[in-house]
């Protein structure tokens, strides 16, 4: 059985290893072990914790089987983001071109830094290793993000986003980086990529284009791939769509992947999840959804096959087992 479940201290070996095959771009796992080991360090104690409103508190989620034991992916919660910290990106605007005596008349586009998502929340950090990819993995640590968020609405921004990795060449450069980032910042891509990951992010501030970059003046191998995802996160850019983030000319301003968006009502997991009562059931099926304890503190998600009686949700000893819960008590489920 796969189960999601809130991050450890002691996850630090696993989350590494995790780090290290997701590669060059990765953003948020570009960091070293230190960092990863103070990140889990704060996750755990961000669940326990009992804030008043929303913070800037990360809740790491890990994807384990329970029976090799072993954690096959991970992804990530950021409640609150560029308020302490600036959140970047590329803004895409168009300007009109027009001459009357020339006859001209033609949209030119232009990127400029800005910082418009703070406050926002971010869900991000989703990788599945290989060898756990298929059989719905990626969708359930997905999905499982919006649960959490449904446990403790309170915790979260109105506003929801989503930065996917660019596309990155075979011997790991970015034709976005090369020609768009790289001469403002004079670093090699992985040197930003940890510094983007790892500090406050003055060094954007500092370094980074102080004016508009025309679109139309890049080579076109570079204007192709502004605002595609890597090929590893075509299905989660599909994920992203189907819960309703939408693409809205932002993108990341070294690997010049897609930003998503969308408010966190419009959701679609968590708009259709419901709190339900669950109960042990010698014989379950009939329907099928993900399951969630509903409780921040020891928050666990998995798929289930049930009985689903309104607010009566049938469910293995298995699956109770496996979610510590008990019979009787409440918990909230999206059907598929």
């Amino acid at each position: 059985m796969l189960i999601v479940r809130a991050a450890k201290a002691a996850d630090i070996d696993a989350l590494s290893l995790l780090a290290e095959e997701a590669g060059t771009g990765f953003t948020s796992l570009s960091v070293t072990r230190d960092v990863l080991a103070e990140r889990l360090e704060k996750s755990e104690a961000a669940y326990l914790s009992d804030p008043k409103g929303q913070t800037e508190d990360t809740y790491q989620l890990m994807l384990e089987d329970t029976e090799s034991g072993k954690i096959i992916g991970c992804s990530a919660i950021k409640a609150m983001v560029g308020v302490s910290k600036p959140y970047w990106d590329f803004k895409i605007i168009t300007i009109a071109q027009h001459s009357v005596d020339a006859q001209r008349r033609f949209d030119m586009d232009a990127m400029l830094l800005v910082n418009d998502f703070a406050g926002s929340t971010e869900v991000g950090t989703l990788f599945v290793s290989e060898a756990g990819r298929g059989g719905g993995a990626g969708r359930l640590v997905a999905q499982s993000r919006y649960l959490l968020m449904g446990a403790a609405p309170e915790r979260f921004g109105e506003k929801v986003l989503a930065e996917l990795r660019g596309v990155v060449l075979e011997d790991g450069s970015s034709p976005f980086f090369d020609h768009v980032s790289r001469p403002f910042f004079h670093m090699d891509f992985d040197e930003a990529d940890r510094l983007s990951a790892s500090t406050d992010n003055q060094f954007i501030l500092d370094l980074g284009p102080q004016h508009l970059i025309y679109v139309d003046l890049l080579p076109e191998s570079v204007r192709e791939v502004i605002g595609q995802p890597h090929r590893d996160g075509v299905g989660a850019m599909n994920l992203l769509r189907w819960e309703g983030f939408h693409y809205d000319k932002y993108v990341d301003i070294f690997d010049g992947g897609p930003l998503v968006s969308t408010w966190t009502e419009n959701i679609r997991t968590l708009r259709e999840s419901r709190e339900v009562t669950v109960r042990a059931a010698t014989t379950v099926g009939g329907v099928q959804g993900i399951l969630s304890t509903d409780r921040i503190e020891d928050f666990r998600t998995c798929a289930v096959e049930a009985v689903d009686d309104g607010d009566v949700l049938g469910i293995s000893y298995e699956v109770m087992q496996a979610m510590d819960l008990r019979d009787g008590e409440r918990a909230r489920f999206w059907r598929r």
